[in-house]
């Protein structure tokens, strides 16, 4: 009987397993997702950490640049007010309370973004107002979520406030409302929300490149735009080899033998920013310098001397290959072999003889055994 149990709880935790991943697997193989959040009280907080528990995605909190203020204080007196300078003059930036300079200031890397913000008085609280009025025109076009927590006043002030602040997005479903008498289920209410909501499809384009010097290969994550649309096109085609100068003390750049289309902006070039300039120039940074430039990417994990170290910084005639290969075992295509259709890979790309219970590539596709 013992004996009996023990296999019934066995597979029952398989079973939960397989279901958490896939539903895990489900939102990843959506297009890349930011978790844009505000929190007082805390609460806010909380919700975040059960959403991102369940889905992979990157956090953005915001805060209001003055930090001494009490919202709540003589009968919420400051809190009205910051809300009501807001509904006198919406088209005004002098009307939104400071916030701090955020940690994302480009957005296009992202097709999801979800808000979670507090409810202030059946209003959406004024410092998320601020930074949606600010990053209003790069949400354009983005899939858009919103979850409210509130005491127990109901949402439908904030979801307005929000379609007013973001009119060009497209949202991903109904808002979700967390509030007081729920707020300790939060995590189950957030994993049967999600199922519900339409996330934007995966990018079709890549969104990795890697960069080759003396042997040594770097990742490059690339945003979306024209530029680095065609770009990869032509890096499906074959690898390009360029060669590159150092110059000015923060980057090295060369000619790229061919034109990418432009969507040039005063950038602060920061080291490991991949920049477009002049249309068929490459720079790689590994200082900084502010001009006008179409950004393309930026070199992952690298620390400022690791970078000068890479790009060998201060050189001349640097041989520089772009390529969408990482040059490691990990899979990039699938053949159409048949013994290799038949084989299992790791998520890293080894191939698995014996697999037993797990998540693996077979086909091009992931599996769960």
């Amino acid at each position: 009987m013992k004996n009996f149990a023990l296999i019934l709880m066995s597979l029952l935790m398989v079973c939960c397993t397989k279901d958490d991943e896939v539903k895990a697997a489900t939102v990843q193989e959506a297009g890349k997702t930011l978790v844009v959040y505000y929190s007082y009280t805390g609460n806010c907080q909380q919700i975040v950490e059960s959403l991102t528990a369940q889905i992979e995605a990157d956090v953005m909190r915001i805060e209001p640049a003055d930090k001494t203020q009490k919202y709540e204080a003589n009968n919420y007196a400051i809190g009205t007010a910051l809300l009501n300078a807001i509904k006198a003059a919406p088209n005004d930036a002098a009307s939104y309370p400071a916030i701090d300079p955020v940690s994302i200031t480009d957005l296009s890397q992202y097709q999801n973004i979800i808000i979670v913000t507090p409810l202030w008085w059946s209003q959406m609280a004024a410092i998320m107002q601020t930074y949606l009025f600010n990053y209003s025109a790069q949400m354009a076009g983005k899939h858009v979520a919103l979850i409210v927590s509130s005491h127990s006043s109901g949402i439908s002030g904030v979801v307005t406030d929000a379609k007013r602040l973001i009119p060009d997005c497209t949202w991903m479903g109904d808002a979700l409302w967390i509030n007081a008498s729920n707020h300790s289920n939060r995590a189950s209410l957030i994993q049967n929300w999600l199922p519900t909501l339409n996330f934007a499809e995966k990018q079709t384009t890549m969104n990795k490149m890697y960069i080759t010097i003396d042997g040594q290969t770097q990742a490059v994550t690339l945003v979306d735009n024209q530029a680095t649309k065609t770009l990869v096109e032509k890096l499906q085609q074959a690898p390009v080899t360029v060669t590159l100068n150092s110059s000015g003390g923060f980057e090295i750049w060369g000619a790229l033998g061919f034109s990418l289309p432009t969507s040039n902006e005063q950038i602060n070039a920061q080291p490991g920013d991949v920049i477009l300039y002049n249309g068929s120039n490459i720079c790689i940074f590994y200082g900084t310098n502010s001009w006008s430039y179409t950004r393309l990417g930026k070199i992952d994990g690298l620390s400022e001397s690791e970078l000068r170290t890479f790009l060998k910084a201060g050189e001349s005639n640097i041989t520089v290959t772009l390529s969408l290969s990482s040059g490691t075992t990990a899979v990039n295509s699938v053949r159409s072999e048949a013994t290799e259709n038949d084989a299992y890979y790791s998520l890293s790309g080894q191939c698995i003889e014996n697999p037993t219970h797990g998540i693996y590539i077979k086909n091009g596709k992931k599996v769960i055994l």
